[in-house]
């Protein structure tokens, strides 16, 4: 049996040292408010049980330092420890490594270099939560729902999510090669992709309709460039429409991942006059919030169409679900994705960070959307190719460890009873050209019959 070198030996007992004083201090704290409350031995017995639990943690890294067949990395071990442990608690918890974390600084900025999709870890493989409009992994045929097994024929099972996506960026001009897991299609698929800087346009729009009277807004993202180019196209919107009287606005937020809590909020805050955009609920009171909207109403009261389907998650649902309780927008397409969390990033001394799971965020009417998602107000399929026919899409429900959905009430957000027929959640698909997006086409004509409708009984100008 080996021995271990007085060296280490002195390194773990500085590590269980380090340990116990925290954990001391933790008990220490917790026996005065426990002794406020009355209930100190039992505080001070869950205290004691962690304790156990780091000395056997201890004992299990010491036994590896000193026996495995090679030796191993001290920070290789700690770090593949904090990553399976924050990984254990939901999908969107996660350790970041150093680079990890600044390559998620730069992604939030707008600018990064690799192949431009939305990813998270579904069961040991890289699931693409949606391709970014106008990117490499778009033009390449990459879809909602594809799962990555092999990057470049190395497998993804036993990588973490950092991990992955640092393999799969690069030098502009290289090549990289996916295996692609997809469903309805009997064997894996090989799609190469030539990395390039990734610029993201969070915000696009143009002018649409039969009488070139509607403005049509996309939002890819929610990054810190989103409410600035919003507002900019608001403001470009009436010199592109001239003369003709505004019909509306279509905000398209269709396989928009999310983004920053704060762009959900000014967003929303755009369209909104007054009241809750919306709030938070964590463990802890720091964690909690209440968002409101500010006067002044950029759409100007025209009427307010959101597209959203199984692609849209997460900030994008923030927006969706503000405006759908306040009555300020008709909400067109299919189910939301459903993910109704809040991460908070936590910087580390050692220039990584942890994005934890902090708080589950509800609408102004206080629903939580997690794992159930935000049904629109009108259902619109859309017409899919053959090829995606019999696919189906999944949600924030399908990830492993996904949390349950719970009313700022308390109440589980689920219905006691579903209905059995109750139909599977759509493919996100958008057709390439507008003229087949049956969704677009849809919201286009309610916005038309409204305008309709309208003409002679509002003097408004356009804006």
């Amino acid at each position: 049996m080996s021995v271990m070198m007085p060296e280490m030996i002195f390194a773990v007992k500085r590590l269980l040292a380090v340990a116990l004083i925290v954990t001391l201090g933790s008990v220490a704290a917790h026996a005065q408010e426990a002794q406020e409350n009355g209930s100190q031995a039992n505080g001070d017995g869950d205290q004691l049980a962690l304790y156990e639990q780091l000395t056997l943690f201890g004992d299990v890294l010491e036994r590896v330092r000193a026996e495995y067949v090679d030796a191993p990395s001290d920070e290789e071990l700690i770090e593949a420890a904090l990553t399976g442990m924050l990984a254990s608690l939901d999908p969107h918890s996660a350790y970041l490594p150093p680079k990890g974390f600044e390559d998620m600084q730069i992604q939030t900025r707008g600018e990064f270099g690799g192949l431009g999709i939305e990813v998270t870890m579904d069961k040991g493989l890289v699931k693409v939560i949606a391709p970014i409009d106008d990117t490499p992994a778009q033009r390449a045929g990459m879809l909602p729902n594809d799962l990555i097994s092999h990057l470049d024929d190395e497998p993804v099972l036993g990588l973490t999510l950092a991990e992955a996506v640092e393999r799969m960026r690069g030098q502009k001009g290289t090549d990289i090669t996916l295996t692609v897991l997809r469903e309805g299609e009997d064997e894996p698929l090989e799609i190469t992709i030539t990395r390039d800087i990734i610029r993201i346009r969070a915000v696009r729009h143009r002018v649409e309709g039969p009488r070139k009277n509607i403005a049509y807004i996309r939002l890819t993202t929610f990054n810190a460039q989103t409410t600035k180019n919003l507002k900019k196209a608001f403001s470009a919107l009436p010199a592109e429409i001239g003369d003709k009287k505004l019909a509306g606005f279509i905000i398209d937020l269709r396989n928009n991942p999310g983004g920053l809590l704060t762009e959900a909020v000014s967003v929303s805050d755009t369209m909104l006059d007054r009241g809750e955009i919306v709030s938070t609920r964590g463990r802890q009171g720091r964690d909690s919030s209440r968002f409101t909207a500010r006067r002044g109403d950029m759409a100007r009261g025209y009427p307010v169409i959101i597209m959203i389907n199984g692609g849209s998650a997460s900030a994008s649902e923030i927006v969706a679900g503000a405006l759908q309780d306040h009555h300020r927008a008709i909400i067109v397409g299919t189910r939301s994705f459903g993910k109704g969390s809040v991460q908070t990033i936590m910087p580390l001394s050692n220039n990584g960070a942890l994005r934890m799971t902090t708080a589950r965020y509800f609408t102004p009417s206080g629903r939580s959307i997690q794992a159930l998602g935000i049904e629109p107000d009108i259902v619109i399929e859309q017409e899919l190719p053959e090829e995606f026919k019999g696919r189906n899409a999944r949600s924030e429900a399908d990830l492993r460890g996904a949390l349950d959905g719970t009313n700022i009430d308390g109440q589980s957000n689920k219905e006691p009873e579903a209905p059995s027929d109750e139909p599977e959640r759509s493919v996100a698909f958008i057709p390439a050209e507008p003229a087949d997006d049956a969704q677009l086409q849809h919201a286009i004509k309610l916005l038309d019959n409204l305008n309709n409708a309208h003409l002679g009984k509002d003097d408004r100008s356009a804006l």
